[in-house]
């Protein structure tokens, strides 16, 4: 991005955002211990705001057609992995069927030889497939290069092993990849670009309807990953954070990934320790004497918290949030903002708002102390902040993309997640390459 462009978008945010409330002075191993993205409580689809809506009409089709182009090089491969509606894993061929794996009750992984590649063609090229029926929980890989996957049996199920971009002896850690989520049901089909875990292959998606509507969301541009990284060298040098050790190189020295703060903590677990306590002390002084509103954006519609005994307490939750570490708010699934069995249904629409606000570090600004109620050019106007977030947002063509767990915590009408979704889908469009 140029300087001018990023001077213009500070600029704005100090415009409108610049008024602060007054506040007193664990690696996968193979062969071991294996993460289940499916069913983990740390994966990225788990209890987000924006789920495919409850439609009446099911889909025409059980079909989706998917379109891939290729704007990036040549060797790019596609790999399409997910659950067939008996929660099954399967993995589309390039003959346009489902491969269905089998561990064969195997304790060790066990690497998944059937060709799954499928093929772009060369650049400027589309390459079109089908996936034959309902798949759910389900990733779109892309690569420039082959990339590696295990099966292994976890209480007498098959579990696919994906490839990690936070295990350093993962054998596809050197590829330059990247991925869509995708879930297609009766109801409809939910895709949207992530960049929750890590920012790598740029990638961009469109949905065209049988209606004759047109979804999109331009996702990263072409050069966003090294972009990236020097904004987040420039960042260490601000702050001392170690914003810089997000980045991830291949054998020639180039970058090729950008790890979230959260899977660099999980390595580094001293990491950003204390960058976020005196802005949570100030948070939780401030709501000791001003009241709290969340919006649950649901039928309850807002809800009154204040800071109690050093507990934050809201109407009607079934449970209070104690002060929430750097770990808690990159995670934005452990600490106060875990969510457990027992909770209703305030406390689960609670927990995206409060976690977003802090990432975007909006509870101390003007309009903060309702949440959410700022515009996306209000979103870290103020250090500390995810400047991991900031920054990924910057390079997306359009703004947006989750870059964090909840990032489709919005106002109403407002949606940074770049989710795209239908009930009458006709074609799923990804541009491979960005833009």
């Amino acid at each position: 991005m140029h300087m001018f462009k990023v001077a213009l978008i500070l600029f704005a945010k100090i415009a409108s955002c610049s008024g602060q409330l007054d506040i007193a002075p664990e690696f996968e191993n193979r062969g071991a211990t294996v993460v289940d993205r499916y069913n983990s409580p740390v994966s990225v689809k788990k209890d987000r705001v924006a789920k495919i809506n409850s439609l009446n009409v099911a889909a025409d089709n059980e079909t989706l057609s998917i379109s891939l182009y290729n704007n990036l090089a040549n060797g790019v491969f596609a790999y399409i992995v997910g659950k067939d509606v008996n929660n099954r894993v399967i993995i589309l061929q390039p003959d346009g069927t489902f491969y269905h794996p089998d561990a064969n009750g195997a304790t060790v992984s066990v690497k998944v030889t059937e060709d799954i590649r499928l093929p772009l063609g060369a650049p400027g090229s589309t390459f079109s497939i089908k996936i034959p029926t309902y798949i759910s929980s389900a990733r779109i890989y892309f690569a420039t290069g082959e990339l590696q996957f295990f099966i292994v049996s976890i209480n007498g199920e098959t579990t696919l092993i994906e490839p990690s971009a936070v295990n350093p002896t993962d054998p596809s850690a050197t590829i330059n990849w990247g991925f869509i989520e995708l879930t297609h049901l009766p109801s409809g089909v939910w895709a949207n670009i992530s960049c929750v875990d890590f920012v790598g292959l740029p990638l961009g998606i469109s949905l065209s309807t049988i209606a004759g509507t047109v979804q999109s969301t331009a996702g990263l541009t072409a050069n966003a990953v090294a972009s990236i990284c020097d904004d987040l060298y420039e960042q260490a040098t601000k702050d001392g954070q170690p914003w810089n050790k997000l980045c991830q190189t291949n054998d020639t020295g180039t970058a090729i990934r950008v790890l979230a703060p959260i899977n660099y903590i999980r390595s580094s677990p001293n990491a950003f320790s204390s960058y976020w306590t005196e802005y949570i002390n100030q948070v939780w002084l401030f709501y000791t004497s001003t009241p709290l509103i969340i919006d649950t954006q649901l039928s309850r519609g807002k809800v009154q918290c204040k800071v109690l005994g050093d507990v934050l307490t809201c109407v009607g939750d079934n449970r209070g949030y104690v002060k929430p570490t750097a770990f808690d708010i990159f995670s934005c699934n452990t600490g106060p903002f875990e969510i457990l069995a027992p909770d209703n249904d305030i406390h689960r629409a609670i927990v995206p708002r409060l976690c977003a606000a802090f990432n975007r570090s909006t509870f101390l600004i003007n309009g903060g102390d309702v949440q959410p109620s700022l515009s996306s050019d209000c979103y870290y106007s103020t250090s500390p902040t995810n400047h991991f977030s900031r920054i990924v947002h910057e390079y997306e063509s359009d703004g947006k993309g989750y870059a964090f767990p909840y990032d489709d915590v919005n106002p109403s009408g407002e949606d940074q997640s770049g989710t795209v979704s239908a009930r009458d889908p006709l074609v799923l469009a990804i541009r491979v390459g960005g833009v």
